[in-house]
């Protein structure tokens, strides 16, 4: 039975996270509402779980998967139960939660992306909230950027395993997620990123062997791959951009 991925069509967003350790593994997934509407398919499928008439537990938003009659939320927690499903996690019980931590940290990361854009409501248009969004680039780029990237940076050297895993000695969701922030950091802040390889090279290492591995590869050039666009997380306006700090 195939793996069930409720996200909104049309945008990468944090289920963009779940999607490449899926892709990744070959595994047989069903993106729901990318599919035509009935049968259990389409966005109405998604809405109708979302407002729990079927479900003990609804989730609140998505991404969330449903293996058989199990249902999971949230990216990390998603990535937790997948990972030694799907061979993407330490064999070691405590790497496993070093694993979900750093994944957590990068959930507070893909927050404060969105924040940039979106920094007093969600319920407004980026055009209500321009000059909040240039001032809070302004200092992600400057301060938040450096901190995150610096952190990530410094565990992935510290790996005694491998060059260009952050956790154990093989590939983890984990790298595949720091492979989407880089991608989608140059998508939004191209100006910002300019001297990202020489100042993280090791997270650019990272980033250039997820990339060239073969599934990855044939999922980034496939139709299957949303391309980054101005109603997702990572967006790119121009006027939110600057030179790197």
């Amino acid at each position: 039975m195939p793996y069930e991925l409720y996200y909104w069509d049309g945008i990468q967003g944090r289920g963009e996270f779940v999607r490449l350790a899926l892709e990744e593994a070959g595994a047989d997934y069903i993106d729901v509402t990318r599919e035509p509407t009935g049968n259990g398919c389409g966005t109405p499928a998604m809405m109708k779980l979302l407002k729990g008439a079927e479900l003990l537990h609804a989730p609140f938003a998505p991404p969330f998967l449903k293996d058989g009659e199990l249902v999971i939320s949230h990216v990390a927690n998603i990535l937790l139960y997948l990972g030694p499903k799907l061979g993407l996690a330490p064999q070691d019980e405590g790497l496993r939660y070093a694993a979900n931590g750093l994944q957590l940290t990068i959930t507070d990361f893909i927050s404060e992306v969105h924040d940039t854009h979106h920094p007093i409501a969600t319920d407004l248009y980026y055009e209500d909230q321009k000059e909040a969004a240039k001032a809070r680039s302004i200092s992600f780029i400057t301060h938040r950027i450096p901190k995150f990237m610096g952190y990530f940076e410094r565990v992935l050297m510290k790996n005694p395993h491998a060059e260009t895993h952050i956790v154990g000695d093989g590939l983890s969701y984990v790298d595949l997620s720091l492979f989407q922030i880089v991608e989608g950091l140059k998508y939004a802040f191209p100006r910002a990123m300019t001297l990202f390889d020489q100042q993280y090279p090791a997270l650019t290492a990272l980033h250039a062997a997820v990339r060239k591995r073969s599934n990855i590869a044939r999922y980034l050039s496939s139709p299957r791959r949303i391309s980054f666009n101005e109603s997702g997380i990572f967006r790119h306006y121009p006027e939110l951009d600057q030179d790197p700090a």
